[in-house]
């Protein structure tokens, strides 16, 4: 692997990955979704979601992504599910959680927020793969309050290409 180093004092630039946290965010058998107002993916839906801010935990930082993206507080259930995307140098961390009282709205980065019955949920107009693995994840553990945090699916490594 290739680095920067300088030369007069040998200080190595790392470049690391980035960290993403997010949820699915639940209000009874709904599933709370937001158009993206932002790109990458401008007008596609997904889960609030973004990137873990400097001395902040996974947990805090999913929990600020619903309020800036969703306007709305959550209660963590769980960890759901790693997924790496190392064509993104991302590591993405998903929680189970719902919504601590039924108040939402479009939060900056969001054109729209709604909560989708399992049924409605736009799955053509879904913005990442991974928001398809957590929506799929979270239904195979939605009734169970003991399980493992999943990885990428079989045969995903994270490396698509749109």
């Amino acid at each position: 692997m290739e680095r920067y180093v300088c030369g007069d004092c040998g200080h190595i630039a790392y470049a690391n990955p980035k960290i993403v946290v997010g949820s699915v965010v639940t209000w009874r058998d709904k599933v709370l979704m937001c158009r993206r107002a932002i790109e990458p993916r401008r007008g596609f839906w997904t889960l609030p979601a973004g990137y873990l801010e400097e001395h902040e935990t996974p947990e805090e930082g999913a929990r600020r992504e619903a309020r800036e993206e969703a306007e709305c507080e959550i209660v963590l259930d769980a960890l759901l599910a790693v997924y790496s995307i190392p064509r993104l140098s991302q590591v993405q961390l998903m929680y189970r959680a719902r919504m601590a009282e039924e108040k939402f709205a479009a939060g900056a980065e969001s054109l729209e927020v709604r909560l989708f019955a399992w049924e409605d949920i736009p799955w053509t107009e879904i913005a990442f793969p991974s928001v398809h693995w957590a929506l799929k994840h979270w239904r195979e553990t939605r009734d169970n309050q003991m399980f493992g945090p999943f990885s990428n699916p079989p045969g995903e490594n994270g490396n698509f290409q749109r």
